[in-house]
């Protein structure tokens, strides 16, 4: 099932999936938009962000199943994005099952991480930040040492050309017939960030929801 009015940015760590949903912000009103991310900021999605900093430490195959519970109240639960859809908002995530299937396929092969996602419904809009990953990952460390961020156990060289691979994967096997009603639009996340938001921008401004 396809949600309508239900978007989802997705790519690499550092791809640029954060720096243009905020430019989004700017324009959106905040009537018609709910901007929102995974992990949430529910306690299932601190408990996981608090693991992807390396604070806890849980069985791989523990982690795909708490990042399906965080997805699942993240869409079902007050004021998560069913109500926000049905009250005539359109949906912008930064991250969904697309990056449970990406990250998680490494460790747990594709079965269990797919299984425990493929019932949740799909965006109407898939916008897939493609980026290699040694350019991702030079911005990460970029950003780490001029903020003092913390680092994610997932941000080192190999796992991320890995999780590439497996994005890869993921929008060809998304890409068939019977996932027509998804729109995926593969992005080239090395160009300027204003051609990508005008990009972006040309897209989801025709949205009959804004138009209300």
């Amino acid at each position: 099932m396809v949600l309508q009015s239900f978007i989802v940015f997705e790519g690499l760590d550092g791809s640029g999936t954060s720096t243009q949903i905020k430019l989004l912000q700017e324009k959106l009103s905040e009537n018609k938009t709910w901007i929102t991310a995974e992990p949430t900021n529910n306690e299932t999605g601190l408990f996981l962000r608090k693991m992807l900093k390396g604070e806890i430490k849980i069985h791989p195959k523990t982690s795909a199943y708490m990042f399906a519970t965080d997805r699942c109240e993240h869409i079902n639960g007050k004021n998560g994005i069913l109500d926000q859809i049905n009250a005539g908002k359109l949906v912008i995530s930064d991250r969904y099952l697309f990056s449970s299937l990406a990250y998680q396929n490494q460790d747990c092969t594709w079965d269990l991480p797919y299984n425990l996602n493929k019932e949740f419904p799909l965006p109407e809009y898939l916008f897939f930040f493609d980026m290699a990953p040694e350019k991702s990952l030079e911005r990460v460390f970029a950003r780490a040492n001029k903020t003092g961020e913390q680092t994610e156990i997932y941000e080192k060289l190999d796992f991320q050309k890995k999780t590439y691979q497996e994005y890869k994967k993921i929008i060809e096997f998304y890409s068939k017939p019977e996932f027509s009603d998804m729109k995926i639009i593969v992005i080239d996340a090395s160009k300027s960030i204003q051609e990508i938001h005008e990009k972006i921008w040309s897209i989801i401004s025709k949205l009959p929801i804004l138009e209300v």
